[in-house]
């Protein structure tokens, strides 16, 4: 009798869960509903109390802030260096969200991160939304569903979700161009595309351009090239409505590549094509540098949880390579990631733009029961799964003891939870249970970014050198001259002064503190003791407030720094 009961309990619940995602799917808007909670569930946490990430980061940032301060829209500069690599688009849109957090009367919003932010949050999920919409040209709304709610768990979109930079914004940019080009040649046979379809993908095609130049160009052209080249025609674009599209484009982009032109007398495109862009074809740029077979496998980190379900996927897509629709996603996909591949230089959010594509070929799989259990070797390579939380969870407390003698107690409930289950997503999918082994990563997904970037990095104190120094640089009150001498990290400059002073030698740094009497010197310890020569020999007797010692992760080691400050003077 109590087992009939339980029985029946059992069925109620799962009849009860049947009818919720009923409910769900029978609108758009109630699944965008859910796609926004689920990212903001695996955006948000971390996203104000992480420190500004060295170096790009709080390059972008400081560049925003000094438009700012200026007031000049059109020049683009990381304090009296001329910052030519990218176009306008993210600085406009991350000075517009610190200004309306300054009207809005937020305290220190030109050195809050979080507001910098903000474009690449709303970057980050106009993706999944967009990757949805692209996805209802593939398949209907429980398909496009879980490609979106696979772009909101991956870790390289979450990732980028919390950084000020541009590739959140460009994603949405690609997959908006993406989508539209999409329903371009799906129903080519149509003869004419929805408005709204047009207005989406020209939006994006502009902006792109903005943000990041000719990279939109290169994914929405070479996908065009080897689609054209399938259909030996190229009559589908004019659906596109291609001249119109150009000429409001060229409205849109042209004013301020006008006037960045005769700002800098040509230096703008000398140095973004001649030195960024050329630079990374020709010759890596000198930290950056991988072999090819980089992205494929990093792959396996940056689209975790769906990683090695997409590889699962990979024999699906060549079978049905000649199929309109699975041919269109590897027309997105392949041709770019070749080139990526090529190009000496090499970052891992590179290819994200890319993922879309990949998450929607996964899916088409996993709907018509091509991934599961019985392909070869699926139940031994899906333990990866569990890996990456693993992974984290091991190298995040190693680090932490490591760095700061402690272990993350905060965050190990989370990472434990995220392990367990994806483990649990594991043995689903050993089980042939595969939507409800997606639905147990994107759970597990919320759980690692919950237990990463809300609480272990809150720990890992040994990593927020620019943070520690910038408190000391506030507590000396007066008007305070700041300068700093071997540590010469971005982030240093965004939360203390555009004016912070970087120093080459032990010898400036006295020099200057005899000259003004009211001086923070910060001093990395490998220049103290040239630093207190000179000192003796000008007869400057600073006072050291404070050690700050730390890792930088960009250098590779530890830092030992002393706050030397001057008061003499001070108003």
């Amino acid at each position: 009798m109590d087992g009939s009961v339980a029985q029946q309990h059992l069925s109620l619940r799962r009849l009860s869960a049947a009818q919720l995602a009923s409910f769900i799917e029978r609108s758009h808007v109630r699944l965008c509903a859910v796609l926004v909670l689920l990212s903001l569930a695996c955006f948000l946490p971390g996203f104000s109390t992480l420190q500004p990430m060295d170096r790009d980061e709080p390059r972008y940032a400081q560049a925003s802030k000094q438009m700012l301060e200026t007031q000049d829209f059109v020049d683009v500069r990381f304090q009296d260096e001329a910052r030519y690599k990218k176009p306008v688009g993210i600085y406009w849109m991350q000075s517009a969200t610190v200004a309306i957090g300054d009207a809005l009367g937020i305290p220190e919003a030109h050195t809050t991160i979080a507001l910098y932010r903000l474009p690449s949050l709303f970057g980050a999920i106009a993706t999944v939304l967009l990757t949805y919409w692209a996805a209802l040209a593939f398949f209907g709304r429980r398909g496009a569903f879980l490609t979106a709610a696979l772009m909101a768990t991956c870790v390289i979109l979450m990732v980028e979700a919390r950084l000020a930079k541009t590739d959140a914004m460009l994603a949405a940019c690609s997959v908006a161009v993406m989508g539209g080009l999409a329903r371009a040649y799906l129903s080519r046979g149509a003869g004419v595309l929805p408005r709204r379809a047009l207005l989406i993908f020209w939006a994006g095609f502009a902006l792109g351009i903005l943000i990041k130049g000719p990279l939109i160009l290169m994914f929405a052209g070479l996908t065009a090239a080897v689609l054209s080249y399938r259909e030996r025609s190229t009559r589908w674009l004019l659906t596109l409505r291609p001249w119109l599209g150009l000429a409001v484009t060229l409205a849109v982009v042209l004013p301020w590549f006008i006037a960045i032109a005769i700002k800098s007398g040509g230096a703008f495109y000398s140095q973004a094509v001649g030195h960024d862009m050329l630079g990374k074809v020709g010759t890596a740029q000198k930290y950056h540098w991988a072999p090819p077979g980089f992205y494929l496998i990093s792959f396996f980190a940056t689209f975790w949880p769906g990683a090695i379900l997409a590889a699962i996927a990979v024999p699906f897509a060549w079978i049905h390579r000649k199929e309109e629709q699975v041919a269109f996603a590897l027309a997105w996909i392949v041709p770019s990631w070749i080139v990526f591949e090529a190009v000496p230089t090499k970052l891992p959010h590179y290819t994200l733009p890319l993922l879309p594509a990949v998450a929607i070929v996964t899916i088409m799989a996993i709907s018509r029961h091509f991934v599961g259990p019985h392909r070869p070797l699926a139940k031994l390579s899906t333990i990866l799964i569990p890996f990456i939380p693993v992974g984290l969870t091991i190298g995040l407390s190693a680090a932490n003891w490591s760095f700061d003698g402690t272990l993350p107690f905060r965050a190990l409930p989370a990472l434990v939870a995220a392990c367990a289950l994806a483990f649990y997503a594991w043995w689903l999918f050993v089980r042939n249970r595969l939507l409800s082994s997606l639905w147990a990563s994107f759970v597990a997904s919320v759980c690692l970014a919950i237990g990463v970037f809300g609480f272990a990095q809150l720990d890992l104190r040994s990593l927020k050198i620019s943070d520690r120094l910038a408190e000391q640089a506030q507590n000396f009150r007066g008007k305070t001259i700041i300068a700093t001498l071997g540590y010469r990290e971005p982030s240093l400059v965004f939360l203390t002064s555009t004016n912070l002073q970087m120093l080459d030698t032990g010898a400036e740094a006295s020099a200057l503190m005899k000259q003004h009497g009211c001086t923070m010197v910060f001093v990395e310890k490998r220049f103290e003791k040239e630093f207190q020569t000179e000192n003796e020999r000008l007869g400057v007797k600073p006072a050291l407030s404070t050690r700050v010692t730390g890792f930088n992760i960009n250098s590779g080691r530890r830092v030992d720094i002393g706050v030397y400050t001057v008061s003499s003077g001070c108003i």
